[in-house]
């Protein structure tokens, strides 16, 4: 109840904020990229506020957010990297919203030519994977994660031949063809569905749900309009926005292709022969 009060007082936010109010700036992962970007534009027609989006992993923003000591909102691609923003006091906890859900998955090129159905089948002599790197990307730290509970990760790991910066360059990569499968998002395929199709895990294999979190940085100069800005996003038009891009947009959704018991959200503590 005291979550749904916070969501609608963030939306009202969004129909009071000054028309003209200056520019909120924000450092994203690109796990949001594609609705992100038609949201930032939709909120600047409706309220004469200019969104500037700073997209790279979750991790690589965080630092060049702390580094530069400014920024308006950090909007990372999942849970992890903003409890990492929260343990080190770079945003206000009480702001935190859940604007959409993500699923893990394999992603791999339009037609599945190499006939992958399953993890265990990246493992196979040949293939060609490619993960983001999970030290610093919200995508490779759930590749990593799923890769080591279902014990397949020392199989798999010789068959990565490339490690992404972004969850933008992971999708990238397999639909340039560099090689045959990702451990990417669920979406991806909503991205470039001429390109990238999607595999989702068993459920009893989803490691955990994802959500892309969003909250205000303790650097904000504008924080009203940061505020209303967060309110758009997880109002009626914003999820609408990241609906039609293919995001989950509640937990139930999610649900669906997990066990009722499948973690939401938290933390996966990368192991260090990872990093």
């Amino acid at each position: 109840m005291v979550r749904s009060s916070v969501l609608l007082l963030l939306w009202v936010l969004t129909l009071v904020v000054p028309a003209g109010a200056s520019e909120i700036e924000v450092f994203a992962g690109s796990a949001s990229k594609p609705a992100a970007e038609e949201a930032a534009r939709r909120f600047e027609q409706r309220t004469g506020t200019a969104v500037r989006i700073h997209f790279g992993g979750s991790g690589t923003v965080l630092t060049q957010m702390e580094l530069a000591r400014r920024g308006d909102v950090y909007f990372p691609g999942s849970s992890d990297f903003m409890e990492k923003a929260k343990r080190k006091g770079l945003v206000d906890p009480t702001t935190e919203v859940r604007v959409v859900y993500l699923l893990p998955a394999i992603n791999v090129a339009r037609g599945n030519p190499k006939g992958i159905r399953s993890l265990a089948d990246l493992a196979r002599p040949g293939i060609r994977v490619g993960i983001a790197r999970p030290d610093a990307v919200c995508v490779g730290l759930y590749a990593v994660e799923v890769m080591e509970r279902q014990g397949l990760a020392d199989r798999i790991r010789p068959r990565i031949v490339n490690y992404a910066e972004s969850c933008t360059k992971t999708a990238q990569m397999l639909a340039l063809g560099l090689v045959d499968a990702v451990l990417g998002w669920d979406v991806f395929d909503d991205w470039n569905p001429e390109r990238i199709e999607t595999i989702l895990y068993p459920p009893d294999e989803v490691p955990r749900i994802g959500y892309i979190p969003a909250a205000i940085s303790v650097f904000t100069r504008n924080r009203d309009a940061a505020l209303a800005f967060l309110g758009f996003l997880t109002g009626p038009e914003g999820r609408e926005i990241f609906r039609r891009h293919g995001y989950l947009t509640s937990l139930d959704e999610a649900r669906r292709f997990a066990r009722p018991d499948t973690p939401v959200g938290g933390e996966f503590p990368l192991p260090a022969r990872w990093r």
